[in-house]
């Protein structure tokens, strides 16, 4: 029987493997020495290439975020519009993974490819003619949208037909959910993207 052709260990191979060990067991089984196990090395062999779990984790957090597409607005396209946009294709690149707001929430630090694209965003929105606070705070804050609105997209919650009884209790926010007003919807998601930017905007 011939043995397993692996790919050669790297950084970007542990990464890789790690992400798709992040959705088959989730986080919180996702361990140093599993993934070693799922590479076919003994442990040691990993911290050639990081020496914490941390630093696997900021990993993993950057290659997501780098996954949805950083950069500047595209030639005369709004910043307003491009915040959307960027939004937009970072909830995907987070719903694509497991458990993947919980990592990014918790990164410690991203690569330098990540900041220089970030630093183009900053830029690019001071020519648009916000300062670079302002620019820093529209990224931000849409940023912290997308993150806890997947942190609870991603979340364990009881089946909707158990929470029907304490539903049926409050007959306006059952009204309310019936009109389209589900928690977690792609409406509800835009709704909140929409009114955020234009509050960044007056």
């Amino acid at each position: 029987m011939s043995e397993i052709k692996r790919p050669p260990l790297s950084r970007h191979a542990l990464i890789e493997t790690a992400l798709s060990l992040l959705d088959e067991v989730g986080l919180d089984r996702l361990t140093v020495r599993r993934l070693a196990s799922e590479l076919g090395v003994q442990s040691p062999a990993l911290y050639w290439h990081i020496r914490s779990k941390q630093e696997l984790l900021d990993g993993i957090a950057d290659a997501i975020i780098l996954a949805a597409g950083m950069g500047p607005p595209s030639d005369g396209e709004a910043w307003q519009d491009w915040l959307a946009r960027r939004a937009r294709a970072y909830r995907r690149s987070l719903l694509a993974h497991r458990d993947s707001a919980r990592i990014v929430a918790t990164a410690t630090r991203l690569s330098t490819e990540t900041l220089k694209l970030f630093e183009q965003e900053l830029s690019a929105l001071v020519a648009q003619g916000l300062t670079p606070l302002s620019a820093l705070r529209a990224i931000t804050a849409c940023t912290q949208y997308v993150n806890g609105f997947v942190l609870q997209e991603q979340a364990a919650r009881p089946p909707a037909d158990d929470l029907l009884p304490l539903l049926e209790q409050a007959p306006t926010l059952l009204k309310a959910i019936g009109e389209g007003g589900a928690a977690y919807s792609e409406e509800t998601f835009e709704h909140g993207l929409c009114a955020l930017i234009n509050g960044l905007d007056s």
